[in-house]
Order: C-alpha cells, then sequence, then structure tokens
C-alpha cells in the first residue's frame, strides 16, 4: 500500500554532523551500478555535484532515474560502485530529503499539511518525543516559505497537485535538508503550478540547497538547471543543457523512441513515447 514518503535521517550540515568530511563534495557518485532481477537499471555511473546548484536528470522511462535517487536516499544499496554524501555514506542522512512520485503517496492518509510538514522534523525530534516549540517555529515558518501559510490545517489531498509537491518542500525545509531529491515533482502539473514550484526552488539558492530534479521535459530542464544529466541506464551525458542536449546524445538516450529534429540550433523531440511511471 502507498504510504506518506519516508523521511532519511542524518543532520544536515557538517558542522553538526561528525560523519560529514570537510572538503568533501555534497554528493560523489563514482561507478555506481544497480540489477534487478529483470535486469540492468544503471550501469558505471560517476558524477558529483556542488553545493548549492540545481541538477536535472533526463532520460527515457525505466532509465534509471528512480534507482539512482533511492540509491543516493540510502534507502536501496548499490551492488557496484559508491556513493557519498560530505564523504559519508547515505544511508541514514537526514540532509537528504527525497520527494518521490506523486503516485507512490497515499493521499488519502489522515494527515494535514502541518502533520507532513512536521515529520521532517522526525530525525531530529526522534519517534518518541513531542515536538518543541522550535520544532513548531521551523514549521510555521516553513510552511509561509512555500507559500502554503494558509493551508496548514487541511488534509492532504484536499491540495492542488502543485500544492502537493510545494508541501514537501516545506517537510525539506523543516529537515534542514542540504540536498532534495525531487522524482518528477513536475508531471501532472500545468504551466502556473511548474511556474509556482520553479519560484519556490529560486527562493531556495541563498539557503544553499542542492536540488537534483527528474523530469521528461527538455525544455524545463534547459530553461531552469545549472547542468543536467542524460540518463538511459548509463549516463550519457551531463554538464550544461546545450553541451548535453545534443541529437547525437538524445539519440543515444532515447533511440528509436523519439525522432530528434534539429532546425535554426533548436532540437525538438517528435512521439515521445517516454512518459510515464518511472521504473
Amino acid at each position: 500500500m502507498n504510504t506518506l514518503p519516508r523521511v532519511t535521517t542524518e543532520t544536515a550540515t557538517p558542522h553538526r554532523h561528525p560523519g560529514h568530511i570537510p572538503g568533501e563534495p555534497i554528493l560523489r557518485v563514482q561507478h555506481l551500478g544497480v540489477a534487478y532481477e529483470g535486469g540492468t537499471a544503471l550501469e558505471d555511473v560517476s558524477f558529483e555535484l556542488i553545493t548549492g546548484e540545481r541538477m536535472a536528470v533526463v532520460g527515457p522511462n525505466g532509465a534509471g532515474k528512480s534507482t539512482l535517487f533511492k540509491v543516493i536516499a540510502g534507502l536501496i544499496k548499490p551492488g557496484t560502485g559508491t556513493v557519498s554524501v560530505f564523504g559519508a555514506e547515505p544511508s541514514g542522512h537526514i540532509c537528504i530529503s527525497y520527494l518521490p512520485q506523486h503516485n507512490h503517496v497515499d493521499w488519502n492518509f489522515p494527515a494535514t499539511v502541518s502533520d507532513v510538514v512536521m515529520m521532517g522534523r522526525t530525525g531530529k525530534i526522534g519517534f518518541l518525543r513531542w515536538a518543541s516549540a522550535e520544532d513548531r517555529r521551523i514549521v510555521n515558518h516553513a510552511l509561509p516559505t512555500v507559500g502554503l501559510g494558509a493551508f496548514s490545517q487541511r488534509q492532504i489531498s484536499q491540495l492542488s497537485g502543485g500544492q502537493q509537491q510545494r508541501m514537501f518542500i516545506a517537510r525539506a525545509l523543516a529537515q534542514e535538508a542540504d540536498l532534495m531529491l525531487m522524482d518528477e515533482p513536475a508531471t501532472g502539473l500545468d504551466t502556473p503550478s511548474q511556474e509556482e514550484l520553479f519560484t519556490v526552488l529560486d527562493s531556495l539558492r541563498g539557503e544553499k540547497v542542492t536540488v537534483m530534479f527528474a523530469l521528461h521535459d527538455l525544455k524545463l530542464a534547459a530553461s531552469n538547471f545549472d547542468r543536467v544529466i542524460l540518463l538511459n541506464h548509463r549516463l550519457v551525458g551531463i554538464g550544461k543543457p546545450e553541451n548535453v542536449f545534443t541529437k547525437e546524445h538524445l539519440n543515444a538516450a532515447y533511440g528509436d523512441r523519439i525522432q530528434v529534429l534539429e532546425a535554426d540550433h533548436e532540437i525538438a523531440m517528435v512521439d515521445d513515447t517516454c512518459c510515464g511511471e518511472e521504473e
């Protein structure tokens, strides 16, 4: 049965967590490989993230995007290779906030918006202690930061799709997360809701929150992210969108799933069948 997403557990910044090694990147992935019974999900994937940057992960359905996020969040173990967050294994870090795909959440769960945002404090409060005045203050600050100050007592299913995504960003803020993993949060959102989502993410730049964001829309990726990863089990390309979203790279990533057209230095994909639920 679908449930509210798990909040991973560890502390947020190097000076608050002795396991964080000074000088190490916020995320380092080295030769990562993951295999399931049905085949290979990820093979020899390597990259690093810079604190405060915004990275889009783009690729066809089943390319391994969700698997990559789950390994980084410490929810599944890599088969080969390593993943480190500030130089330490990711499992147990509350400095990582994982926002799963929309249909992996039980939206009928009897919880209010405030309840979900308070779940971000679980790693600091513990499971057997009551929230303190400081915990409530942090939650009450996070809600208006994402434009949900007036919705704190709404049951989560009563929110729009865009509001639901902003609720999870508020939970990450309450968690004091350094690394935010967002798995297809723009799917199903109309253009105004997408714009609101990116406006909230823009506001986090001053907080040095690092964001990884899985999506299918190349235009959204090109216009809203510092760097992009093009993934299809292997890393096809990484860098600035204009250097990664080339005809050669897109053909390599999507194969015969799409037709890539190039005119006047613009790239377009036709008959894209990649969209839908990730693996």
